[in-house]
């Protein structure tokens, strides 16, 4: 614990520019936003939930703090009045919620599935997946491509894990919804409570299925591998489903925004989209560029202990939001950060998949899974126009676009 200097001031005591971060159309242009507030004070502003990081050496040093932070679940049930509800309990005891050795114990039993090697070797997988639902709505002509871009990530999921297809329907609106679960709308409540009701019988009947003996292939998968630290290496049946749903909803929400966020770009650089078609390594070059550009996830955490940082006083209870999506739109970080350039080698490297114990574990397999996705979409979808995106999700938790009608010619 560090204490506080007499002439030291504490973090309330800032005269601090105000993030609107609540506001409904935030995300549209947050990098603006945060322009104005980082001329009024170089790493902090405050927001309607508290303070908000935003330097991208700050972001990156205090995020390595995690014996002084944890995931600030608690207030965020509190926000949504969700105390003693399924969803309330999820949020507490889900892996990205658990801070320490429980939090070490069920990150080290399933890491060993999430390695660049694992998610690699699941490229041809997620081939089959894209090509099958290219399939199915090239020849519509005209769609909304987030909506398509939703039905990927869960794809590949459900093949990850032994899941029918014919599941996506079932569980994709409730995999919104606990996409959604960091946007402090109380508004959502019902539907989450709902999508865990539905979540939870689906993960149920897998397993149960599985140990029957029902499984669509031979070869092990990823449910085996987890079943498996169920029985043998002390992961509690709770444990197992939350992590499951964890896992399934981490993925969509990244792979969904992060794809849909790439086409809206792409939609006026049909240069760089031609490239993507013909080589998949320059796929993974806008991919990353787009981390860079405009990254998903805002990163929260309550501190448990005062911490001194560059001479500001941080009290224990601080609730602090890490600003993922713009720490590297910032001139003092990245030349030229507002010009989107896939060629760009980056020196100091985008932290949109969040730094220390909690860097995002799936973050492989999302790489993996929208490099090609591009790839293929760039050659079935050509020529594809918009009048734009119908609106935005919220800035807190994780962002996008919410709904891009586009229109174009099926190769």
């Amino acid at each position: 614990m560090q204490g506080k200097e007499p002439d030291m001031p504490s973090i309330s005591e800032l005269e601090l520019p105000h993030l609107a971060m609540d506001a409904p159309r935030f995300a549209e242009n947050a990098a603006a936003h945060f322009a104005v507030a980082r001329a009024e004070h170089s790493w902090l502003a405050k927001c309607v939930f508290g303070y908000v990081v935003h330097d991208y050496d700050a972001i990156k040093e205090l995020m390595w703090m995690d014996d002084k932070m944890h995931i600030a679940q608690d207030r965020v049930i509190d926000v949504m009045g969700a105390r003693g509800t399924p969803w309330g309990r999820f949020q507490e005891e889900n892996i990205f919620s658990l801070s320490g050795a429980a939090h070490k114990r069920i990150r080290d039993l399933v890491a060993p599935a999430f390695t660049p090697r694992q998610a690699n070797l699941h490229r041809g997988l997620m081939r089959k997946v894209i090509a099958e639902l290219l399939d199915e709505w090239a020849p519509k002509r005209a769609f909304d491509f987030e909506e398509f871009a939703a039905s990927f990530p869960i794809a590949v999921m459900c093949s990850l894990i032994g899941a029918p297809l014919s599941a996506i329907p079932q569980i994709k609106s409730s995999l919104e919804a606990i996409g959604l679960s960091h946007s402090m709308d109380r508004s959502l409540l019902p539907w989450m409570q709902e999508a865990m009701a539905t979540l939870d019988a689906f993960i149920d009947g897998l397993i149960a299925e599985r140990r029957a003996g029902q499984r669509p292939t031979e070869e092990p998968d990823l449910l085996d591998a987890l079943i498996a630290a169920h029985d043998h290496d002390g992961l509690t049946r709770r444990e197992l489903v939350d992590l499951l749903i964890t896992l399934m909803a981490g993925g969509y929400d990244t792979s969904k925004n992060l794809l849909t966020l790439i086409m809206h770009k792409m939609l006026d650089r049909p240069e760089d989209y031609a490239r993507c078609a013909a080589d998949l390594d320059y796929c993974r070059k806008v991919v990353e560029e787009m981390m860079r550009y405009q990254a998903i996830s805002t990163a929260m955490r309550e501190t448990h202990e005062d911490i001194v940082y560059r001479d500001v006083y941080i009290p224990s209870g601080t609730m602090l939001f890490f600003a993922l999506p713009v720490a590297t739109r910032d001139p003092r970080v990245v030349p030229d950060p507002d010009i989107f350039d896939p060629e760009r080698v980056q020196v100091k490297k985008h932290i949109g998949f969040g730094r220390g114990n909690h860097l995002c574990i799936g973050q492989y397999i999302a790489r993996a899974q929208i490099e090609e996705g591009l790839h293929l979409i760039a050659q079935r979808i050509t020529s594809p126009r918009s009048p734009g995106p119908n609106g935005w999700r919220p800035f807190f938790g994780a962002s996008g676009i919410s709904g891009l009608p586009i229109e174009f010619e099926p190769a």
